[in-house]
């Protein structure tokens, strides 16, 4: 989701329910996305890929850690006076226990509606990597991003509060039926995926595009780690065959020497990075020239990394 959505929806929730502090809550909200300030660290120090976006700050240890932090420095003075002159509105923003606390819920609902996007987030770092994910809706939405902004216009005007609690709430009814738009074409998508289950093919999954009407899907062979992919389209129903994709592929030499070059790989930053961010990380272990090319590569695409890695091995 945008920053924008990751400040309103915390924002309208706060506000709605009567709370004093409703914009130290949205401040948490967006607190977690200001990650890319460690982006530079993670150039420098490549083995803590972690620090990046989507990265430590989106688990729920460190963005209560990221909260705190993030608000103690935008509640002090200076920094309050010179929000005021760029705004130009007179605001007070407080810091103690409870709006740190209301920051956290704003971050719980950043961490939630991400957690719904495609991509994922490690939610329980640092005791395990493992991105969570529900594969509702795309990375980010043009439509949403631009609703959000307007809403934040209209707060920002000099209007009757009624037309603003309207303009909210017009928001969240949007969000929702978004949501509920895509529970129900995922839905779809997977009737018609289970539909051409046969054989060793006994799984199915299923991942948004920036169209809530198309969708992509995969068959999966867990067993033999084959793959197919289909592109389908809600709106006409339409199911199409993209390709035949296998987990490992190994050519010019036998499987033991070639689990042996990938374990090599494996061991890499590099691979390890790529393999964290991939949905599906398939190998292809080619022996030339007295060495090992093992190249990686995801058949649906991320959006952090290259869709394929080369790494080479002495043989």
């Amino acid at each position: 989701m945008d920053l924008f959505t990751h400040f309103l929806i915390p924002f309208i929730i706060l506000f709605f329910i009567g709370s004093k502090w409703p914009i130290e809550g949205g401040l948490g909200g967006t607190s977690v996305d200001f990650d890319f300030i460690l982006i530079f660290i993670g150039f420098l120090l490549p083995e803590f890929f972690i620090l990046t976006h989507r990265g430590i700050t989106h688990s729920f240890i460190f963005g209560f850690i990221t909260a705190a932090i993030f608000l103690y420095i935008v509640t002090r003075q200076p920094v309050q006076e010179f929000v005021r002159k760029l705004i130009k509105r007179d605001i007070n923003l407080i810091f103690n226990w409870k709006t740190v606390l209301l920051a956290y819920f704003g971050v719980l609902t950043h961490l939630f509606l991400d957690f719904l996007t495609t991509g994922g987030i490690p939610l329980l770092y640092p005791f395990s990597m493992e991105r969570f994910s529900a594969h509702l809706y795309y990375y980010t939405d043009a439509i949403t991003t631009i609703a959000a902004l307007a809403v934040l216009i209209v707060l920002y005007l000099k209007i009757n509060w009624k037309y603003k609690k309207i303009a909210m709430t017009l928001f969240v009814i949007m969000l929702v039926s978004f949501g509920g738009i895509r529970c129900y074409e995922k839905i779809n998508v997977t009737n018609a995926l289970e539909e051409n289950l046969e054989g060793n093919f006994t799984q199915t999954a299923t991942y948004p595009t920036s169209n809530m009407f198309v969708w992509q899907g995969v068959l999966i062979n867990p067993k033999n780690q084959k793959y197919q992919l289909y592109a389908y389209n809600g709106l006409t129903g339409e199911k199409t065959f993209q390709g035949n994709y296998s987990g490992l592929v190994i050519e010019n030499e036998t499987y033991s020497l070639s689990i042996n070059a990938i374990k090599k790989a494996n061991s890499t930053v590099a691979a390890q990075r790529f393999i964290w961010y991939s949905y599906y990380t398939s190998i292809d272990a080619k022996f030339e020239n007295n060495q090992w090319k093992i190249t990686y590569f995801d058949f649906l695409g991320g959006h952090y990394t290259p869709s394929n890695l080369t790494i080479y091995v002495n043989g």
